[in-house]
């Protein structure tokens, strides 16, 4: 259970690469004013969503948060569409109303992003109280950070999951930091993970920036889920390597600190060689991955330039008087 071919193998390290060079290209632009609003990277993370996302089908559906680029691209969002979204283009995902932090795509499964922290954790109770009641196997991730963990919601979702027993695998990305308020001062227990007791459910520890471990708790989750027997709460451990946004210089951490997780534990760097010494591809494979993904990026830019403007005519389209 949970081997990868070297498609897959492949295909993971395409999307976490996918995710970096675009994250990259967005940090470009809001630095020079193209994005307005909030950006908050998901540089470091990536082997997060790679993994998990391949863990499901598409008619799976995910929940994300205020850093959920990732999560949508790793899910089979259209760069595009994506990055029209963040320029604030009528073209975009939420014809450009949403920007960054509210990314949205109901039939590819992506359920929504969400500017508050741990806004899409009681989402995962409806939503998989609606596959349960569908009948159809389906299941649901909902990601959120080490920050929600002790938001009430957080609880109260888990409870109520485990009760009716839904179908729903609970993903935190612990990046050790919410905002500048670093997990180990404010989380009683040292892993996040260990608050699975309290609901008798599965908790496990996963290496966040090994795509392949991920992968493999994510599924056995996911097949736990699909037969019925509820959720599980995974927590990825993993760090994020800006500040919380581009103009956070995040000096509340050690360089040094840091320096180590760059240097140590990146997970492009350390997949590309991993699949190097596996003999699953090879150098001039990666180098055209990086040439592709790099034209799809400006293409994603260029789309999104020359798309137009939302218009002030149907700016309240969706919204319906009472």
């Amino acid at each position: 259970m949970g081997d990868l071919t070297k498609a897959q193998k492949k295909d993971l390290l395409k999307t976490i690469i996918k995710i970096r060079r675009f994250e990259e290209k967005t940090i470009q632009l809001y630095q020079i004013a193209k994005i307005w609003g909030y950006l908050h990277p998901y540089i470091g993370e990536e082997a997060i969503a790679a993994g998990a996302c391949a863990a499901i089908e598409k008619s799976d559906y995910i929940i994300s948060t205020h850093r959920g680029h990732g999560h949508s691209i790793a899910k089979g969002a259209d760069l595009n569409r994506m990055m029209a979204e963040l320029l604030g283009k009528a073209t975009g995902y939420c014809k450009g109303r949403g920007g960054s932090m509210h990314i949205a795509d109901t039939e590819l499964g992506m359920l929504g992003a969400n500017g508050i922290v741990g806004g899409g954790i009681p989402i995962s109770v409806g939503a998989g109280f609606s596959c349960k009641m569908e009948g159809k196997e389906r299941v649901v991730i909902c990601f959120f950070s080490d920050g929600a963990t002790n938001n009430g919601v957080f609880h109260e979702a888990l409870n109520m999951s485990a009760i009716f027993k839904l179908p729903v695998i609970y993903l935190c990305e612990n990046n050790m930091y919410a905002i500048s308020m670093c997990s180990e001062e404010a989380i009683a227990c040292k892993d996040v993970a260990n608050r699975s007791a309290a609901y008798d459910i599965p908790g496990v520890i996963v290496d966040g920036e090994d795509p392949e471990a991920v992968y493999r708790i994510v599924l056995k989750a996911v097949e736990r889920a699909r037969k019925g027997k509820g959720p599980s709460l995974i927590e990825a451990k993993t760090y994020r390597f800006g500040g919380h946004h581009p103009n956070d210089p995040a000096e509340y951490r050690d360089k040094s600190e840091a320096d180590y997780y760059k240097r140590e534990k990146d997970p492009i760097i350390n997949y590309k060689a991993k699949l190097i010494e596996e003999k699953i591809i090879t150098q001039r494979e990666i180098d055209e991955y990086e040439k592709e993904i790099a034209k799809m990026v400006e293409e994603s830019v260029i789309f999104a330039e020359e798309s137009p403007e939302p218009s002030l005519e149907h700016f309240l389209e969706e919204v319906k008087s009472i």
